[in-house]
C-alpha cells in the first residue's frame, strides 16, 4: 500500500495504468491492437503504478479486451456514418492517431486540464487521422457539461459518445445524470460505455478500491439492471459483448478463466456473478 499510495496521486493518474496495458498489448506478436504512443505517454510511472496492484496485472486481459471492444464498435459506427465522437475522460487515450478513421471525422476529447495539457506536449509532432479538439472540463461540473453537450451537438448529426473506464467510478445517482445530460442533444445517437455487475464490483473493490481510493477515486457503479439500467433516462442497448467471451476466443485467458468463459452469457439483471460487458446504447 506504501508504494502505491505515492505512486496514485489523482484521478487522472489511473489514465497511466490503462496505457500500461494498451503498451503492452502493442509489443506483442500476436497483438489485437497496435497503440506506438503508448509507451511514451506512459513513462516510467505507468510501469510502476501498474506494477504496484498485482491483481491488475493478473487481469491484463480485461484491459485489453476492454480496448479491443471498443475499437470494434467504433469502426462500425464510423461505418454507418457517425460524424462526431466525443470521448469522456479521454485520458491518454490516442484512438485519433493509431486508427483509420474518417478524416471528416470530429472527434473531441473531454477531461481535466492536466492530463490533456500533459498529452498535448507529448503529441505535438504527431498527425491524427481525423479532426481532434481537446475541451477542458470536469465533468462533475454539471452546468459547465450542459453547455459542452449543447454546443458539440449543434455541430454534429450524428454523435457517438465514448466513455471507457469512467462510469464505474461514479455513483448510480451520478451516471443517471449523465445519461439524461447525453439525452438532451438530438444529435447524440449512440453511447459506449463498459459495466461491472455487482460481483465484480465488490472484486474490484477488494483487490482494486484501496490503492485507486488514495487518488480519490472510489469503485461505485455495478448495476444490477445491467445495460437495461440506461433505459429510464432515454438510452437503451443494442448490442453488449463480452470482454471474457472475446478473450478466450483470442486465447488471452488462464485455464481457470476459460472454464469461466463458458458459461452461459448474462446480458441482462446481474448479480454476484463477476461480469462485465461492453455495451453499445442507441438513444430511444
Amino acid at each position: 500500500m506504501a508504494q502505491s499510495e505515492a505512486l496514485i496521486r489523482d484521478i487522472s493518474d489511473t489514465a497511466f495504468l490503462a496505457a500500461v496495458y494498451r503498451a503492452r498489448e502493442t509489443e506483442r506478436p500476436d497483438a489485437v491492437f497496435h497503440d506506438p504512443l503508448a509507451r511514451r505517454l506512459l513513462g516510467t510511472r505507468g510501469e510502476q503504478i501498474a506494477d504496484s496492484i498485482p491483481f491488475s496485472n493478473r487481469a491484463a486481459w480485461a484491459w485489453v479486451m476492454r480496448t479491443y471492444l471498443y475499437d470494434q464498435f467504433i469502426v462500425e459506427q464510423c461505418r454507418k456514418g457517425t460524424d462526431m465522437v466525443i470521448n469522456l475522460a479521454a485520458g491518454l487515450d490516442t484512438r485519433p492517431y493509431r486508427m483509420e478513421l474518417p478524416p471528416t471525422l470530429q472527434w473531441i476529447e473531454v477531461d481535466l486540464p492536466g492530463i490533456l495539457s500533459y498529452k498535448e506536449e507529448i503529441l505535438a509532432q504527431e498527425k491524427p487521422a481525423c479532426i481532434i479538439e481537446r475541451v477542458r472540463l470536469d465533468l462533475a461540473d454539471v452546468s459547465a457539461r450542459r453547455k459542452v453537450f449543447a454546443e458539440l451537438g449543434s455541430r454534429a448529426t450524428k454523435c457517438l459518445i465514448l466513455t471507457e473506464g469512467l462510469l464505474i467510478y461514479f455513483s448510480a445517482d451520478q451516471v443517471r445524470a449523465l445519461a439524461e445530460d447525453l439525452d438532451a442533444p438530438r444529435a447524440f445517437q449512440s453511447w459506449i460505455v463498459d459495466l461491472a455487475s455487482p460481483g465484480l464490483l465488490r472484486m474490484l473493490q477488494k483487490h482494486m478500491g484501496p490503492a485507486l481510493e488514495q487518488s480519490g477515486a472510489s469503485l461505485k457503479f455495478g448495476p444490477e439492471e445491467g445495460p437495461e439500467f440506461f433505459i429510464p433516462s432515454g438510452w437503451r442497448p443494442v448490442d453488449v459483448r463480452s470482454p471474457l467471451k472475446a478473450a478466450a476466443r483470442l486465447k488471452r485467458l488462464s485455464f481457470e478463466m476459460w472454464l469461466m468463459s463458458l458459461l452461459p452469457e448474462s446480458n441482462g439483471h446481474q448479480g454476484s456473478r463477476p461480469w462485465s460487458g461492453v455495451c453499445l446504447l442507441s438513444r430511444l
